[in-house]
């Protein structure tokens, strides 16, 4: 191995070498996993993305996405302001502070294969520009989305022949898998410009055109995607349509003005009403503005345990859930490597001054 001279290192090196943060580890991990009969293989990618794999090997990744927060602290004119959601809820003339908190654990541009992209609604942090080219370049994967969504992948070069546009009440046959389209609640949507950044044109705006939610029925299990929905009676409707095993719901802490996450409490009520089995919270990892304590969700849930049938799984980025294995687990821990400190060369001699 060749020395190492530092007058050789630059950023555009270390950003090569260094990110994404993991490497390629989860990239291989879900190639090389084999999912047994009956069962269903999830990893959270972080934010809402959350990548699927069924027993017959059909790939999907749901809001796959790979970018950075915003950090800049300059005060935003007037024409930028309109297109911030957050400021036009509060009225603030300051951008709002995204941190992002979780390390990007998949490199998009080493997916060697994936059947089907999809996205939940238009914001960016749920519809990315890398994943999609990514995707586009090296896989075969069919772009699903609400209309809005298709549209930007269109304007972005994705092939027309390749985006399917879904509304509620739509479904898509996959493989083993079956994709269906129901009602969001992302209110959140409903006051993001499109991208001429003109909300005058259409009052109120159509959700259905910008947001979807989705029920994805696999051989393993059906699992409820809310996208960013925020809570809503209709929940119900859907737990009474469908059965649901797993449902993910974006939970975060909300500031002075705010209404853009699921609090804890409506966090809860999401899983009761739809009748899930396990509630798996996400996108409390991302953004520093809104990440709440796991504490209070978990205090919450064991207070009112008597009245659920549901369970409630703490889930870390980059880590693997297996339905309907861990339901019970309570809690995701990385795997600690512990049997392979003994896979001992006997040649080797031990430490023995440690």
């Amino acid at each position: 191995m060749a020395p190492l001279n530092v007058w050789e290192l630059d950023r555009d090196s270390w950003l090569r070498n260094c990110f994404p943060q993991w490497g390629t580890y989860l990239n291989e991990e879900i190639e090389e996993t084999t999912v047994p009969a009956g069962k269903l293989k999830m990893w959270w990618l972080g934010c809402t993305g959350v990548w699927m794999k069924t027993e017959n090997g059909t790939d999907l990744a749901v809001d796959f996405w790979a970018q950075r927060g915003g950090h800049s602290k300059k005060t935003l004119p007037a024409e930028e302001r309109a297109g911030q959601q957050l400021t036009r809820m509060t009225g603030s003339v300051l951008r709002p502070t995204f941190l992002r908190v979780s390390p990007q654990v998949i490199d998009p541009f080493a997916v060697n294969k994936l059947d089907a992209h999809l996205s939940t609604h238009i914001h960016r942090d749920h519809l990315c520009p890398y994943t999609a080219a990514a995707a586009a370049k090296n896989t075969n994967a069919v772009f699903i989305g609400p209309k809005m969504s298709g549209d930007t992948w269109a304007e972005w070069g994705v092939p027309e022949s390749r985006i399917v546009r879904m509304k509620p009440g739509d479904s898509y046959k996959l493989n083993d898998i079956e994709i269906l389209a129901v009602e969001s609640f992302d209110r959140t949507a409903l006051i993001t410009p499109p991208p001429e950044g003109d909300l005058r044109g259409k009052m109120p705006p159509d959700m259905d055109e910008r947001a979807i939610n989705y029920v994805i029925k696999t051989p393993g299990g059906t699992v409820y995607h809310s996208g960013d929905s925020h809570y809503c009676n209709y929940f119900s409707k859907h737990g009474k349509d469908h059965d649901i095993d797993v449902c993910f719901v974006s939970w975060g802490e909300n500031g002075p003005g705010i209404t853009d996450k699921v609090n804890s409490v409506d966090t809860l009520r999401v899983a009761w009403s739809l009748g899930a089995k396990v509630l798996i919270p996400i996108h409390w990892d991302l953004w520093a503005c809104q990440q709440p304590d796991p504490a209070e969700l978990k205090w919450l849930y064991n207070h009112n345990k008597h009245l659920y049938d549901f369970n409630l799984f703490m889930w870390k980025i980059g880590g693997m859930f297996t339905y309907p294995d861990d339901a019970a687990k309570g809690q995701y821990q990385y795997p600690k490597s512990e049997e392979r400190f003994f896979e001992v060369e006997p040649n080797i001699p031990f430490l023995s001054f440690l």
